[in-house]
């Protein structure tokens, strides 16, 4: 059992000795937050891990790009951010969320065999697909993950102040939804 010491992580990806066992170490240790931070953006299993695995090779090949300034999260969040909205403008060319959109999101998430919400889960999720990219991530890190505002500013590279009025939109929209749903 590898205990985590993102200090000594960082030293190691450095090190070309000991580069690919950090890297795993890595991968390990966030696989499973950026998994779920992408699944609800992208909402189908399968295209989760396709972006996940995207968002590590782009971590691999950004190594050396990395300066450290950042907490090793923030950076692997903010490239699985990107990696997402990359992943989701190519789909939105396909996918337009307008009723067809949202009945094509309820039967993703039926037809999802790792998908195990109830009828308000699948509600919920269709109310967030609805959203804007920005707000459904604001709303994602803030309801699902817990995150504070300070850490999703590094993340997301949005004050605080932005980031509080992206939530308080989100949740209103989703409200609003469910009270036309009733």
């Amino acid at each position: 059992m590898n205990i985590w010491n993102e200090k000594d992580i960082v030293e190691s990806l450095r090190d070309p000795l000991r580069q690919r066992a950090a890297f795993t170490q890595l991968v390990d240790h966030y696989k499973e937050p950026l998994y779920w931070q992408i699944r609800r953006m992208v909402l189908a299993h399968d295209d989760a891990d396709d972006v996940l695995q995207n968002t590590f090779i782009k971590a691999w090949t950004g190594l050396d790009g990395f300066r450290g300034d950042a907490q090793l999260s923030t950076w692997l969040f903010r490239i699985a951010y990107n990696e997402t909205l990359n992943f989701l403008q190519r789909r939105r060319q396909a996918l337009s969320l307008d009723d067809e959109g949202v009945a094509s999101v309820a039967a993703t998430l039926q037809g999802d065999p790792y998908f195990d919400g109830d009828e308000t889960e699948r509600q919920l999720q269709e109310a967030i697909a609805l959203l804007p990219d920005r707000q459904r991530q604001v709303f994602n890190m803030k309801y699902f993950d817990e995150m504070k505002y300070d850490d999703m500013s590094r993340i997301l590279g949005t004050s605080v102040g932005a980031l509080k009025a992206s939530y308080h939109h989100a949740v209103k929209k989703i409200s609003d939804f469910f009270a036309s749903h009733d």
